[in-house]
């Protein structure tokens, strides 16, 4: 059975927007920075006019956080071009806050709902899509707000270029079967795992995440599945 549906339009796949009230300065870099890194999705798009020098390859994060592995990413790989899509206001405030203080040129944001952004990107477009710690809707009901389903894998396939990869995060054991399951059957991804020790073990140079450290001091464990663009 299929899990098919419209990529925007039914249902956000995030909870709430906004936290703690943000710091003046934080309200300020909403004001002033993000428009110069906003994407937006209802202009054609042009990736590398997004960046203000050549580069040789993009790389979407789809809810970043607090962006530890976005900066992380960003600032050990300055030849590649990084969208980074969060909705979560005061995690973007961090993003902005980063972005400034350590002058990274390589990353621009959005701030709404990734399934808007996907239909945006050209085809065979990106090198690498990350899906790190969604939320997993736990209750069965609340299943079809996942974000990883049939219609989602299709996307990435169309994004991705040829050898590319998707990379795909959780604790949750119910949902990294899920996306197994979703990915597997696509005949456009492998599965690039050829031991356990593959999805037990991060990316190198690993950035955690404060949900991993979390998860982990909650006893849940992480799970990293790689996907590979036949």
């Amino acid at each position: 059975m299929t899990d098919d549906k419209r990529l925007a339009g039914q249902g956000s796949f995030f909870g709430r927007r906004k936290g703690k009230a943000l710091r003046p300065h934080q309200t300020d870099l909403f004001e002033t920075l993000l428009p110069r890194l906003r994407v937006d999705p209802a202009q054609p798009c042009d990736l590398a006019g997004l960046f203000p020098r050549p580069l040789d390859g993009y790389v979407l994060e789809i809810g970043f956080g607090g962006g530890e592995h976005l900066v992380r990413e960003a600032t050990a790989h300055p030849r590649l071009g990084f969208v980074g899509v969060e909705p979560f206001v005061n995690g973007m405030a961090k993003m902005l806050a980063a972005i400034e203080g350590q002058e990274i040129d390589n990353v621009r944001l959005h701030t709404e709902d990734a399934g808007l952004l996907l239909p945006w990107f050209p085809d065979a477009s990106l090198d690498i899509v990350y899906l790190l710690y969604p939320d997993p809707w736990p209750k069965t009901r609340h299943h079809k707000r996942r974000f990883v389903s049939d219609e989602t894998v299709r996307a990435f396939a169309r994004m991705l270029k040829p050898g590319a990869e998707f990379r795909f995060a959780t604790d949750i054991d119910h949902y990294a079967a899920w996306t197994l399951e979703r990915l597997m059957r696509s005949p456009d991804f492998t599965f690039a795992a050829r031991s356990s020790a593959d999805w037990k073990t991060p990316w190198p140079n690993w950035q955690s995440t404060r949900y991993e450290a979390k998860a982990l001091r909650e006893g849940r464990t992480p799970c990293y599945l790689t996907f590979r663009r036949n």
